[in-house]
C-alpha cells in the first residue's frame, strides 16, 4: 500500500472515530432531556396532578395505585433499560436545521420515541423473545395482559404534548401532525405484518426480493424515523416539498439503522451477548437483505442450506455460525453495507439542496452516517 494511501486511510479512521464521539455525546445528551420530558407527561408515579388527569379527568374516581402497577411501573421498567433515543434526537436537529430553536419544541419530540418503545414491547410477545435489552421481556416480568396494555398505551401517551399546547399550535399544523399520526401508525403495523408472515411461513418467504424487503422496513423501521422528521418539519413551518423529502431521508435513515442491526446481529460479539449470541435472526428465521442477497446469488447446494437453517428456527450456534458463514462467502454482508450507505447517501441529496447552510445541518448529515455505520 502506498504511502499517501495509508495516510488518507488512517486520516478517515480519525474523522469517523471523532464524528463517532460527538454523535455519542450529543445523544447522551439529548437522552437525558429526552426522558425528563417523557417523565412530564408520562410521571414515574401518576397522581391527581399528572397532565393525563388535566386534560382527560376521570368522572368517578381516581384509581392512582391500580394505573400505577399495570401502566406506569412497566413503561418505566422499560424505559430506565436505555436506548439510543435518536428519534427524537433526530427531530431536534431537523427543527435546528430548519432555524428553529429546538428547546421550543422538545415536547413534541418525545412522541416517535414512546411509540417505539410501546412497539418494542408487543414486538417481543409476538416473537415469543425471552430478553430486551439484557432483561427479561415486559410480558415475561408483567404477564401477557399487562404488557400487552402498556404497548398499547405507549401508542396514545406521548399525544398528550399535542392537547396540552394545542392553543399554542395552528389548528391546521395540528391536523398535519394528526394526519401524520394515523398514516404511519397503519404503517407500523402493515410491516409488522409483513414481518410475521414471512418469518412465520404465512407466505411464501423464498420469493421475497430486494423491493419486497425495503417496502416492509419502510413501512416498519422507516415509519417512526419518518414520523419524527415530518413532524419536526410541519412544526418548524417547511413547506410540503421540504415535509416530504425531509421524511423520505429519515425513512432510509430508518431501513439503513434496520440494515445495520442486521448486520451486527451477524457480526458484533457486543451486539448480541445479552440476546443469547451471534445470529438471532437466523433462529426466527427471517428473511433480512443479507438473507436475500445471499439466496440471490448463491449455488443451488448452499442456497439449500441456508433455506433449511432458517426453517429450523434453531438457537444452536454451530448451525447459526453455518449459515452466517454462507452469507459471509457471498459478500452478502458487505453488500448491505454499501447498500444502506447508498440509499442515505442519495437521499440526503435531495435535503441537502433545499436547507440553508448551517452547522445543524451539517451534524444531521453526520447524524445519519453514525446511525447507518454504529458498531453497537
Amino acid at each position: 500500500m502506498a504511502k499517501d494511501e495509508r495516510f488518507q486511510r488512517r486520516k478517515l479512521c480519525a474523522e469517523r472515530e471523532g464524528l463517532t464521539l460527538n454523535i455519542e455525546k450529543f445523544l447522551e445528551e439529548k437522552a437525558a432531556l429526552i426522558d425528563k420530558v417523557i417523565e412530564k407527561y408520562i410521571p414515574r408515579f401518576l397522581s391527581e396532578n399528572a397532565v393525563l388527569f388535566r386534560v382527560h379527568p376521570p368522572r368517578y374516581a381516581y384509581n392512582l395505585e391500580v394505573l400505577n402497577k399495570a401502566v406506569a411501573e412497566p413503561i418505566w421498567e422499560f424505559l430506565d433499560r436505555g436506548g439510543k433515543r435518536w428519534r427524537p434526537s433526530l427531530f431536534l436537529l431537523i427543527c435546528e436545521a430548519l432555524g428553529k430553536n429546538p428547546e421550543d419544541f422538545v415536547e413534541f419530540a418525545i412522541i416517535p420515541e414512546v411509540i417505539h418503545n410501546g412497539t418494542l414491547m408487543i414486538d417481543d410477545i409476538e416473537d415469543a423473545s425471552e430478553f430486551r435489552r439484557g432483561k427479561p421481556c415486559t410480558y415475561r416480568i408483567y404477564g401477557l395482559d399487562i404488557a400487552i396494555n402498556a404497548g398499547n398505551a405507549m401508542y396514545y401517551l406521548p399525544l398528550l404534548p399535542l392537547i396540552e399546547n394545542r392553543e399554542k399550535i395552528s389548528k391546521e399544523k395540528l391536523c398535519r401532525i394528526y394526519e401524520i399520526y394515523v398514516q404511519e401508525m397503519i404503517s407500523l403495523s402493515l410491516g409488522q405484518a409483513m414481518d410475521i408472515a414471512w418469518h412465520r411461513g404465512l407466505a411464501d418467504a423464498d420469493a421475497i426480493d430486494e423491493k419486497d424487503y425495503l417496502q416492509m422496513c419502510a413501512y416498519k423501521t422507516g415509519t417512526l424515523a419518518r414520523m419524527a422528521a415530518k413532524m419536526a418539519a410541519v412544526l418548524a413551518d417547511a413547506n410540503e416539498e421540504l415535509v416530504e423529502k425531509l421524511g423520505r431521508f429519515a425513512e432510509s435513515i430508518g431501513i439503513g439503522f434496520q440494515m445495520q442491526d442486521d448486520i451486527l446481529d451477524l457480526t458484533s460479539i457486543e451486539f448480541t451477548e445479552k440476546k443469547g449470541g451471534r445470529g438471532q435472526d437466523i433462529t426466527e428465521g427471517k428473511r433480512t437483505l443479507i438473507v436475500i442477497h445471499t439466496l440471490t446469488v448463491a449455488d443451488a447446494k448452499d442456497k439449500e442450506r441456508l433455506i433449511k437453517i432458517l426453517k429450523m428456527h434453531t438457537s444452536d450456534q454451530k448451525l447459526r455460525d453455518e449459515a452466517i458463514t454462507i452469507m459471509q462467502k457471498y459478500g452478502s454482508i458487505e453488500y448491505v453495507k454499501q447498500f444502506a450507505r447508498k440509499l442515505v447517501e442519495e437521499s440526503w441529496r435531495e435535503v441537502e439542496r433545499l436547507l440553508p447552510a448551517s452547522d445543524a445541518k451539517e451534524k444531521l448529515n453526520a447524524f445519519a452516517k453514525f446511525l447507518i455505520e454504529r458498531r453497537i
